[in-house]
């Protein structure tokens, strides 16, 4: 039992991508954090601050539709290699500028810029690569699996960045050149079987088709855009720093467990589901989680407790989570494997705008309103968003099992 339950980790290739994808996004979240406050020791400026962001973001817009094409174009195992390589010189560079002293604004926004850039052809070829590496009938556990490893970087990530950072920034660069080096070893030891692809030649139409499939397959469709306006709405967590200091009068230390409490709620939800994957009822599942979802955001909203606002955090993360691997799973399973890279970058685009739009439009509302009715507001904003997708995308709604269409 215990080994049916763990068979994506029985897969040796899954498991050197697992290690990979912890290795490779801790990396990042550590890299990140350093470069930021490298970034304002040196100039302290805000707007510099704000431009390592946007390097980073750019990059993902500018280059969607390229990246999925190269992922159903080419080995998507060798393009996740040759970004964490690259990454990794990124890093040795950001080290060796340090230590001799020409490390400034216009190299740190650079180098911010080539990780972007790396990270928006990593993410679709990694999802894509990941159906390649296990049966069908375990994909839901590999991908809980996956998320996990996210989680734990998001959760591992920033807190060993900053350790390591108020010894010395090298410590950080240093440490994630070699994760990163080991994380491309373990990639190119993928071993995976080949599938024939009709290699499409390049034009705007072959460039496009990701976008033309999404639009075509309601399914694809309201999963990808549930996501999007979902997160959009209910993107309370960018207003912690204020919950912390004027509502919950906690000072850093709480809003260190505030931003702690969705990632280690989504790592616990994502085991959980690794070992007892969903089997039936995948659309009123999804539409449930989204509804907990909305419910705990608007119970955060209200609480002045700081031991309430921990759970609803929790609620958050664990519910988002059960939403994510059902909607990955999906998007993994309905799109033929030729045009999962396409598929995935279209999808990474839409999880990035939401996440980035998210955190503007809840500071714009919290600016308007009040902080309060505003996460309520997004709260609620989600369950209506998830009421109204029910009768919008019904195929999604009542679909049962993930080999549906």
């Amino acid at each position: 039992m215990f080994q049916v339950k763990n068979a994506a980790l029985m897969e040796p290739s899954f498991t050197n991508y697992w290690v990979s994808r912890i290795l490779s996004s801790t990396s990042f979240q550590m890299l990140s954090v350093a470069i930021g406050w490298q970034m304002y020791s040196l100039t302290h400026d805000a707007f510099s601050l704000g431009f390592v962001g946007l390097a980073q973001f750019i990059p993902m817009v500018l280059l969607t539709l390229v990246v999925g094409h190269a992922a159903d174009r080419f080995d998507r195992r060798k393009i996740v290699f040759l970004c964490q390589i690259t990454e990794g010189a990124i890093a040795a560079l950001l080290l060796f500028g340090n230590i001799s002293g020409w490390l400034g604004r216009e190299q740190i926004l650079l180098a911010a810029a080539v990780i972007g850039a790396c990270r928006a052809f990593e993410g679709p070829s990694s999802s894509a690569l990941l159906p390649q590496l296990v049966p069908q009938a375990v994909i839901q556990q590999a991908i809980a699996w996956s998320t996990s490893a996210g989680q734990a970087a998001q959760i591992l990530g920033p807190s060993l960045g900053g350790v390591l950072f108020s010894i010395g920034p090298n410590f950080v660069y240093a440490i994630a050149t070699i994760a990163l080096l080991i994380a491309g070893f373990l990639t190119i030891l993928i071993r995976m079987e080949k599938s024939v692809r009709k290699l499409e030649p390049v034009s705007m139409r072959s460039l496009l088709s990701g976008l033309v499939f999404v639009y075509r397959h309601p399914v694809i469709l309201g999963t990808i855009s549930l996501d999007l306006f979902a997160v959009l709405l209910g993107g309370a967590t960018a207003l912690l720093p204020i919950f912390a200091q004027d509502i919950l009068h906690t000072g850093p230390w709480g809003l260190g467990l505030m931003r702690t409490a969705p990632a280690i709620g989504a790592l616990l939800m994502s085991i959980i589901f690794a070992y007892f994957p969903l089997k039936k009822a995948f659309g009123p599942t999804l539409f449930g989680a989204l509804a907990v979802f909305g419910i705990a955001t608007m119970v955060f909203a209200l609480s002045t407790n700081l031991m309430i606002s921990l759970i609803a955090l929790l609620m958050i993360g664990a519910s988002d989570v059960i939403s994510v691997v059902i909607r990955s799973s999906l998007v993994q399973l309905q799109t033929p494997d030729e045009m999962r890279g396409r598929v995935n970058a279209v999808n990474s685009l839409f999880i990035g705008t939401s996440n980035q739009l998210g955190e503007f439009e809840s500071g714009m509302v919290a600016g308007l309103i009040g902080t309060v009715p505003a996460a309520f507001i997004g709260g609620l904003g989600t369950i209506v968003v998830a009421c109204l997708w029910m009768y919008l995308f019904p195929s999604l709604r009542k679909i049962r099992s993930l080999s549906e269409g």
